[in-house]
């Protein structure tokens, strides 16, 4: 997309949006370290006002879930539209692997994110309920698919093997790197959808 030409803009300055907002704060945990930065630096830097930060995250650390929660609202979204006569693992694995498709230039961030997830203890503490939204998202529709209550053992089973595979995935590719995120998640869940048999 061509950029925008210098205009004089009169009254109050465009706002700063939400992923404006995430991209500053990636950047200066990046350089400077998670614990090292302040609210108050990520508004500064920002050019908004603290109030403005919290209308938009409630902590800083929220600004690393803000995608993530994305992707769970995603995958129920399509887990909605699944055919019929789709087996159920196959459909986990398809829209699983089809929801972790990143740009080139989007890895970087990913990467980071990531490492920031994994090693900050703050972060890592807090993972918990997000982990578990995107596990409901997949034992629900195992459930339904199951005609069972999504409490029920099998669905319970599902959703979280699933998340176990898919994180798996994750941490061997940031380890490696060595070919796409896509393919990482397209093995480990394929391996889960045979029961871990050897092809």
């Amino acid at each position: 997309m061509p950029a925008p030409s210098p205009r004089t803009h009169r009254g109050r300055p465009p706002r700063t949006t939400r992923r404006e907002l995430e991209v500053i704060a990636m950047k200066l945990f990046a350089e400077y370290g998670f614990d090292e930065v302040t609210v108050e630096r990520i508004a500064a830097a920002a050019g908004v006002s603290e109030r403005t930060f919290f209308r938009y995250f409630p902590s800083k650390t929220e600004v690393l879930w803000h995608q993530f929660d994305n992707e769970v609202a995603d995958l129920r979204d399509a887990f909605a539209a699944v055919p019929d006569d789709e087996p159920m693992m196959a459909a986990v694995r398809r829209i699983v692997v089809a929801a972790n498709r990143y740009r080139p230039e989007d890895i970087p961030e990913l990467r980071t994110r990531m490492r920031l997830v994994s090693g900050v203890p703050a972060l890592s503490a807090g993972a918990g309920a997000h982990y578990d939204a995107w596990e409901r998202a997949v034992g629900e529709f195992a459930a339904r698919r199951l005609g069972t209550d999504p409490a029920d053992l099998i669905p319970l089973a599902v959703g979280r093997t699933t998340l176990a595979a898919a994180r798996a995935a994750f941490d061997a590719w940031l380890e490696r790197g060595d070919t796409p995120l896509t393919d990482y998640l397209d093995r480990a869940l394929r391996a889960l959808e045979r029961g871990f048999v050897p092809e």
